[in-house]
């Protein structure tokens, strides 16, 4: 009996449970505690960072940014169909419209083109996601956002030690958000951050983040007393999982290093199947260094990826397709500020399937996954 592959598998660099048990023997387990601010200060360090806050979520992250935007009802934020809920979730919780514009074949990533037909009176920031860790074309959509005195948000959720002409993702809009989960490069279960890149949001990005209170400026001795002052919600994160966080961002280097490793090895493998014509590989542009937070193939049509991903499965190799597009769903329809076609998002979604990827795969169970690949297409 062959033993199954999964898709992901979250990896425990060593350190976790010394932290957690320094937590745990503290007494300490609330919020912004001693590894709260060890994560937010490394980040910060390593990327240059004006101001990092750690959050619960990406999703919690996502919803500080459009507070901090002072994104309400009329208001519209452009962003891709091609994305994970929070995303537009965050901007329909404000009472604004999701924007939903097409994707680039290349990278997947927003096509500023489409980004620039879709501004409006009523458009307020565009949310650039950064799909497995390749940035968008930053200097395309920053230059909308000038033009139109729009913000920048970008979901970074896949991109934490990904880079743009040297820029840190998250680091190069107004604010930018990154995602912990365990399906991601470094992870916690669930946690995230908001980094916060204009200064004079720090402050009200403290506020929000602490139920809306000055709670923060109280403890520093700032005021005599705290009290709700803004908008905001719960959204600091458990110092149980900032301490788990810690050992994770500790190995930083290694992880993506071995993940690189793993990509560039299907890529190797992959590459006489994808001169055939049998399948896409995905691509990274020059200025664009990635974390490798995931491997595709795309496939000639919808009928020969499902086919495929009932193949891989059969044979104990989880393989799967990414998200169903978001203009397409109920609520999407449903919030959207317009309806329309997405050609590229909708062609791409459903030819795309994603690899199993994570740090302890192993050659031959790359090997496994391709040769399994070769011999379905060998078959047709």
């Amino acid at each position: 009996m062959t033993e199954q592959i999964p898709f992901n598998r979250a990896w425990i660099s060593g350190q976790e449970m010394n932290y957690l048990r320094e937590v745990v023997e503290s007494g300490k387990i609330g919020s912004d505690g001693p590894f709260t601010r060890k994560c937010a200060e490394l980040l910060e360090q390593r990327f240059g960072l004006a101001r990092v806050l750690m959050t619960p979520s990406c999703t919690a992250a996502l919803e500080m940014a459009i507070m901090l935007c002072d994104v309400g009802p009329g208001d519209e934020v452009i962003l891709p169909s091609y994305t994970f809920v929070s995303t537009a979730l965050a901007v329909a919780r404000a009472g604004a419209s999701p924007v939903f514009a097409d994707i680039s074949e290349q990278t997947l990533n927003l096509d500023p083109a489409d980004v620039e037909s879709l501004i409006g009176p009523r458009t307020r920031a565009l949310l650039p996601v950064h799909y497995g860790g390749v940035a968008c074309d930053m200097n395309a959509l920053g230059k909308l956002a000038e033009e139109h005195g729009l913000r920048v948000i970008e979901d970074a959720a896949q991109g934490v030690n990904s880079f743009y002409q040297e820029q840190p993702l998250g680091g190069i809009g107004d604010a930018g958000t990154f995602s912990f989960h365990e399906s991601k490069n470094f992870g916690c279960g669930e946690g995230g951050a908001l980094v916060v890149n204009r200064d004079e949001w720090a402050e009200r990005a403290e506020i929000i983040r602490d139920k809306g209170t000055n709670r923060r400026q109280f403890f520093a001795g700032q005021v005599d007393k705290y009290t709700w002052v803004d908008w905001g919600s719960s959204y600091l994160p458990s110092e149980i999982s900032c301490a788990f966080l810690y050992a994770q961002l500790q190995q930083m280097d290694e992880i993506t290093e071995r993940r690189q490793a793993v990509c560039q090895y299907y890529r190797q493998r992959l590459e006489p199947l994808a001169q055939a014509g049998h399948l896409g590989l995905p691509s990274i542009p020059e200025d664009c260094q990635s974390n490798a937070h995931l491997f595709y193939v795309i496939t000639s049509d919808a009928e020969t990826r499902q086919a495929l991903i009932q193949h891989l499965n059969q044979q104990d190799i989880h393989a799967v397709f990414h998200y169903v597009p978001l203009h397409n769903s109920k609520m999407g329809q449903q919030l959207s500020a317009q309806t329309r076609s997405l050609p590229v998002t909708e062609s791409l979604s459903e030819r795309l399937l994603r690899l199993p990827l994570f740090y302890e795969i192993t050659t031959a169970q790359q090997d496994r996954v391709v040769d399994q690949i070769e011999k379905f297409f060998a078959a047709r």
